[in-house]
């Protein structure tokens, strides 16, 4: 098959072209980088040759095979940048043409020494032409005067001295007013071309997200940072991060959904741990920066990029993956207020999505989205409604089977207008509602042998569980018939080591002050901390439980310290048992930790209440007829 190049494709690219799409040929492939890997290409036109980058998202065209040695391919969208000094091809995308092919034309090779340039050669007066020694041939200098090469076989170039130039002062230029800059604009170049070659480059993208001023403290001093993700027209995303002047300056000028001519910045790596951004790099704005607001909308560039995951895919996704998906919201639960590791209270909220897979997943809303999107969330859904929710950037947590968890750069949509939106609310109203989902949230728990389904009491006993060397984690259906008041508490340390508290139990000293042994400290004040001994009963037997802090509170429904001063401050005896009977002979749904742990000399099956909430009976039900709907398909 006879192919012709695209004639004069290489010098067009250098001139600036970017739009002929010219047909060229793969004269060579090196892979290079030792970070990343990334790939080098020797381009042909038949006759001129250049060197090309190719951006990393083409990688695989490399591995695959699909571009090789030989390949004629159609350039796409591609850029021609100088670096240092020299010009290089950045291909963006491209099309292979035919795979396998001989070279065609006689085009110009480099030489090794043209891949790094070259100070010029002075010229001489002799007449003959230049022969190039061979490295074994040795230069000697005598007497002022260059002796000849010498050779066998090889002509012989003499090299004359040439005259040094008399000192010359340097032209001053005091005075003589601003030394004149290339002062044009940067081209607009997409997102996807971002690379730390070039010099001068522009992109114009909407802000899709922008986050909240951090404050952060290391060994160079206090500091703040925020950042703000971009979308251009190409479906190319970037993160732009500010550091203390400059979040001053550009914070109260960035505002989601409008559009920026951002130039100047500078790009370095991004730092994966907190930029979920499909982008290696992400732009650092500093005080030379330039952000500029377009005044028209423009509506090429979307509002907003999913890659949507299905509740079914998210079951086999791995721990701590950031990742979007859009469910039908079928359970919305009470906020309710939580205490951080490091002391802090946050607030906490759960809900339910459900989705064509078959499967239902819970969303755990932290901080602010409780008070925002939860709240009217819970407001749609106690009117009867189900609402559809995306999710942008979440993260998988496999504490609870799989569960998603919002971040500070997670993003909620409700009933957002989309072609995945339109189908799954069609779904839902004709089947879907009626439709039973396997929960992988609940019935999934991890960090055991045991992890299938729901168990009843009687089988933490007939089972064995606990009495291997790794704890089983079950769900069990129980009413709380006991609870033990005694002691319901104890006085714990309020210090934190790092971004803990200690926690541990401290006592009276002498002059009536707390006394942590732990940390060798006395304090005027302590916390009250929950450690209830409960008794649980279900259909098949009943058991002692623990319940800690956060879980005991769900279940007594108010803090240790308050019901501790109910009981031996002001010895309110009657609100307090008001309060103890109010949560005897109610239902939960407990996550329960079962393992053999050692008490003095014997080992005895220690079983801990992870997670309590009341029975839903709206989604108990539904629970109940997936299993008799899995029992007859079975």
């Amino acid at each position: 098959m006879s192919i012709k190049l695209t004639t004069n494709a290489i010098p067009a690219i250098n001139a600036g072209d970017v739009n002929s799409k010219p047909l060229v040929q793969v004269m060579d492939i090196k892979l290079i980088g030792s970070t990343q890997e990334r790939y080098r290409f020797l381009l042909s036109d038949s006759v001129a040759t250049q060197h090309a980058m190719l951006a990393t998202q083409l990688n695989d065209r490399v591995k695959s095979g699909s571009v090789r040695k030989g390949s004629v391919v159609q350039l796409i969208d591609y850029i021609c940048s100088t670096v240092q000094n020299r010009k290089i091809i950045v291909v963006l995308n491209m099309e292979t043409i035919i795979q396998d092919c001989d070279i065609i034309g006689t085009p110009d090779m480099p030489t090794e020494c043209d891949t790094v340039p070259q100070k010029p050669v002075p010229a001489t007066t002799s007449s003959k032409k230049s022969v190039v020694a061979p490295s074994s041939v040795k230069t000697s200098f005598s007497n002022g005067k260059a002796a000849s090469y010498r050779n066998s076989g090889i002509g012989v170039q003499n090299f004359h001295p040439t005259a040094q130039p008399p000192y010359k002062q340097p032209p001053n230029y005091k005075n003589h007013g601003a030394i004149m800059k290339n002062e044009a604009p940067a081209r607009i170049i997409p997102i996807a071309a971002l690379n730390p070659y070039q010099g001068r480059w522009a992109i114009k993208a909407r802000v899709t997200a922008k986050g909240d001023i951090r404050r952060y403290n290391n060994a160079k001093g206090d500091g703040k940072v925020f950042s703000f993700d971009l979308l251009d027209m190409d479906g190319g995303e970037i993160r732009a991060t500010c550091f203390n002047s400059v979040v001053d300056r550009f914070h109260g000028v960035i505002e989601v959904g409008k559009v920026y001519v951002i130039s100047k910045g500078n790009l370095k790596p991004a730092q994966k741990n907190f930029n979920h951004l499909k982008n290696e790099w992400e732009i650092l704005l500093e005080a030379a920066s330039l952000v500029e607001q377009c005044s028209d909308e423009d509506a090429s560039i979307p509002t907003q990029q999913f890659t949507f995951k299905t509740i079914g895919e998210i079951e086999n996704a791995e721990s701590k993956s950031i990742l979007d998906v859009i469910g039908v919201v079928v359970t919305v639960n009470p906020s309710v207020p939580v205490l951080r590791k490091n002391g802090l209270e946050t607030q906490r909220r759960i809900l339910i999505l459900k989705d064509q897979s078959g499967r239902s997943v819970e969303v755990t809303l932290w901080g602010e989205f409780c008070n925002r999107e939860g709240k009217t969330l819970q407001e749609i859904v106690e009117t009867g409604s189900f609402p559809i929710l995306a999710v942008k950037a979440g993260r998988v947590s496999d504490f609870s089977g799989r569960t998603i968890s919002t971040i500070s750069s997670t993003q909620l949509f409700i009933n957002p207008e989309s072609p995945e939106a339109s189908s799954l609310r069609d779904w839902f109203h004709q089947v879907g509602k009626d439709t039973a989902c396997h929960s992988i949230s609940r019935e999934v728990v991890p960090g055991g042998t045991n992890n299938e389904l729901r168990k009843s009491l009687v089988q933490i006993k007939d089972e064995g569980l606990g009495r291997s060397d790794r704890a089983d984690w079950i769900i069990v259906r129980g009413t709380i018939s006991f609870i033990k008041t005694d002691t319901f508490c104890y006085t714990a340390c309020p210090l934190m080591i790092g971004d803990k508290r200690c926690n541990k139990k401290v006592t009276k000293s002498g002059n009536s002050r707390w006394l942590c042994d732990r940390c060798n400290q006395e304090f005027e004040d302590c916390d009250y901390r929950y450690l209830l001994q409960i008794q649980v009963q279900d259909h098949t037997g009943l058991t002692w439980v623990t319940a800690f802090q956060e879980t005991a509170e769900e279940i007594i429904g108010c803090p240790a310290r308050e019901l501790y001063r109910l009981r031996y401050e002001e010895e309110d005896d009657g609100r307090f048992s008001e309060i103890i009977r109010k949560c005897l002979f109610t239902e939960f749904i407990m996550k329960l930790k079962v393992k053999e742990e050692l008490y003095g000399d014997e080992q005895k099956v220690k079983t801990t209440v992870v997670k309590a909430e009341k029975v839903k009976f709206s989604s108990e039900t539904r629970f109940l007829l997936a299993m008799i709907s899995r029992f007859h398909a079975h």
